[in-house]
């Protein structure tokens, strides 16, 4: 078989794992390894260009496969997070989950949807970290803040307590 080569253009976004859990109707982001099938139609939806043969997708080489699995896998950040008690979740996730939690967070659909997904899925996490409340005060730290309040008490009211 011959195939006419051309240069294709890839996004691993949350529009393309959209696309694929549209069609497949299983999550994306499972452990569960996909069917050769599975993976080859992932990179036709993460394709950007139009018009493209559908067989192009069968003739990747390995080292196009390579680079391609490289930039899914690129985590797109320079943060990084400190994984201390991190619980696994047994959550399965889907792009409905996804765009759920960009609802909650207020992060906007457009662009972020089209975002490299590692990048969006750091953003969500990040957001998520920066809206839990404060920790909890230390003993230390209560008992100091206690007696400020009775000594702002005591010279109101003067009083010696």
């Amino acid at each position: 078989m011959t195939i006419k080569g051309r240069k294709l253009t890839f996004e691993h976004s949350l529009l393309s794992i959209t696309k694929w859990e549209s069609k497949w109707h299983k999550p994306y982001l499972s452990k569960t390894e996909k069917t050769k099938e599975e993976a080859l139609d992932y990179l036709r939806c993460m394709c950007l260009d139009k018009d493209v043969d559908p067989t192009i997708f069968m003739a990747i080489d390995a080292q196009s496969m390579k680079e391609i699995t490289s930039y899914i896998e690129n985590p797109m950040t320079a943060i990084t997070f400190r994984e201390d008690n991190k619980r696994q979740s047994h959550e399965i996730i889907t792009n409905e989950i996804v765009y759920y939690w960009m609802t909650e967070l207020n992060i906007p659909f457009e662009p972020c949807q089209k975002w490299h997904f590692n990048r969006l899925m750091t953003l969500i996490h990040v957001a998520s970290i920066k809206k839990q409340p404060s920790k909890k005060m230390s003993k230390k730290e209560a008992a100091s803040q206690r007696m400020a309040l009775n000594a702002q008490r005591r010279a109101k009211y003067h009083s010696n307590g």
